[in-house]
């Protein structure tokens, strides 16, 4: 028998790996922060997409990218 891993294939959108970048970003900061431990690991991990996607919408709301219709013009 051979020790070969499965391989796992993800494609990411570009707003994905962004929301993906900072989630990891306030995930390191929790760890770093030792708010992360081995029982609350996966808890803590939703929180920081939770508050990746808070800020993401956030953000949305508050600017009109160039491709983007703004109403009543």
């Amino acid at each position: 028998m051979t020790n070969e891993k499965e391989q796992f294939y993800m494609s990411l959108q570009p707003s994905e790996m962004a929301v993906f970048r900072a989630a990891a970003t306030i995930f390191a900061g929790y760890i770093t922060s030792g708010r992360v431990t081995d029982e609350n690991e996966n808890e803590m991990m939703r929180k920081s997409i939770k508050v990746a996607i808070k800020m993401a919408n956030t953000i949305d709301k508050a600017i009109a990218s160039d491709d983007e219709m703004t109403a009543g013009f």
